[in-house]
């Protein structure tokens, strides 16, 4: 049941408290740090100072992200609140894909990493076809040969190749 408040305000409620919330923390944090990551120069006009700026824009956002966090018509975050929050963090796992593939292609390769992520995120977007994953693991293999051979990309080769043989380290080193 919502309060005359609540039906006063324009605009959706579900998340806004923790959107506010999070924001002005953000924000203060920012605020907070301004000293460290910003000089104060000597013989320099006001406006040209180099924290001068970034303090207006951080003070601005600090002080209008508390006055919308006083206005709302509730600040305490609900269960829908949560859930909507829930729904913002699910972009995040894609993000975590993507770190994991970076971390992993100096460690194994550009190529075996390739082919093992491109159906890998065909099975997590729901495509669990046996002849839709292979076409994937047909794509990581030719976007390696595009990215090594046609546009000559420099990728380090990975950490695992140092234990091949010789000739065969360098050809894989070169090639995948």
């Amino acid at each position: 049941m919502s309060t005359p408040e609540q039906r006063k305000f324009v605009g959706r409620i579900s998340g806004q408290s923790i959107f506010a919330l999070a924001f002005l923390g953000f924000s203060a944090f920012l605020l907070s740090q301004i000293g460290q990551e910003t000089k104060w120069v000597k013989k320099t006009a006001f406006f040209a100072q180099p924290r001068f700026w970034p303090a207006i824009g951080l003070g601005g956002m600090v002080l209008f992200g508390g006055l919308h966090l006083w206005r709302l018509p509730r600040r305490r975050p609900q269960r829908s609140d949560m859930n909507e929050a829930r729904i913002w963090a699910q972009p995040l796992e894609y993000a975590l894909w993507f770190i994991a593939y970076v971390l992993l292609v100096p460690r194994l390769g550009y190529l075996p990493v390739t082919m093992a992520f491109v159906p890998l995120m065909l099975w997590r977007m729901g495509y669990r076809r046996a002849p839709i994953l292979w076409a994937g693991v047909g794509f990581g293999v030719v976007v390696v040969v595009l990215f090594k051979a046609v546009l000559q990309v420099k990728i380090p080769g990975a950490a695992v190749y140092e234990y091949l043989p010789g000739g065969l380290r360098s050809f894989f080193i070169l090639n995948f």
